[in-house]
């Protein structure tokens, strides 16, 4: 499946007259099989044995070009920095106030609310998120641990 998700990511950006690096590449293709939601460093750190003369701009510069196509989401909340998630689907977040680990969340689409909300102030809705912010199940254990 991984595989079918990176060949449709590279079209896309093909597509759009974006070239395919071997570090683009890797990092699309570290993206896909993120389930962290990790920053631009975290990806950095990842890569860098592979590549060693790529920087931490040219993770930037990439992830800003993913953005653009549509590809990846950048999350701006949880702790201070940037996460990046691929987009696939249509999904929640939930936020860990500890250590601010997020943790993808499925429920159906919210396009009832998106219509009321649009019907009753006259908006036009072109996205919403949801974000539930908790303490994870490793920071509960650790927590209790210490008492």
């Amino acid at each position: 499946m991984s595989d079918v998700l990176l060949k449709d990511a590279l079209d896309a950006l093909k597509s759009t007259g974006v070239r395919i690096t071997p570090q683009r590449n890797a990092i699309l293709e570290y993206m896909i099989h993120s389930t962290t939601h990790p920053t631009a460093d975290d990806i950095y750190r990842a890569l860098e044995q592979s590549f060693p003369n790529m920087s931490v701009a040219t993770v930037y510069n990439n992830l800003r070009v993913f953005k653009k196509a549509g590809l990846v989401k950048e999350l701006t909340y949880g702790d201070s920095s940037s996460r990046f998630d691929f987009v696939t689907h249509d999904h929640y977040h939930m936020i860990c106030n500890d250590c601010g680990k997020i943790v993808d969340f499925h429920y159906p689409g919210l396009d009832e609310v998106e219509h009321l909300a649009s019907h009753v102030t006259g908006f036009q809705v072109d996205y919403h998120r949801l974000e539930i912010y908790g303490t994870c199940q490793n920071c509960l254990t650790g927590s209790a641990k210490a008492q």
